[in-house]
């Protein structure tokens, strides 16, 4: 994995509060709480939480919703120069798509023991094969993140 040094500690941590934000959204709709935003060019072009289990759809993680979004937005699917944050490390169907996306940075929050792959269940994004680069920050706002999702399954299992 590649980390990438924060640029702008005062800006990533505004938009990461924004996907917290979106997370607890989610959460309130009975959805797994994880949010993301896509910002290009210092504006967010896409918002989006988990909701899956409202769309009846299960590609519909907080990452997909808010690139699709942001691809809607920006008239293009692909969105280089972008930045996503999103609440929980990506899994691996989202990361394909940020591959794909060529979005330049991911800076996620948690990590996802179970099914993360920028670094939890592999390095994904350091992958030979791949045909463009994603640089990658874990642990922003982590303990917020984590905060929230034992909360929620808390509540859920009890």
């Amino acid at each position: 994995m590649k980390n990438l040094k924060i640029i702008d500690r005062s800006q990533d941590e505004r938009f990461m509060r924004e996907a917290l934000a979106l997370a607890a959204e989610g959460a309130a709709l009975g959805e797994v709480p994880v949010g993301a935003v896509l910002v290009q060019d210092g504006e967010i072009v896409g918002r989006g939480f988990n909701c899956p289990i409202s769309r009846h759809d299960p590609s519909a993680h907080a990452e997909m919703v808010a690139i699709r979004v942001a691809a809607e937005a920006v008239r293009n699917y692909r969105l280089p120069g972008s930045t996503l944050y999103v609440t929980l490390e990506p899994c691996s169907m989202c990361a394909g798509l940020i591959v794909h996306s060529r979005i330049a940075r991911v800076v996620y929050a948690a990590t996802e023991p179970r099914a993360g792959v920028a670094v939890s269940r592999g390095d994904f994004f350091g992958q030979a094969f791949l045909n463009h680069r994603v640089m990658v920050e874990g642990g922003l706002l982590g303990e917020e993140s984590g905060t929230l999702l034992r909360a929620f399954f808390k509540a859920r299992r009890g």
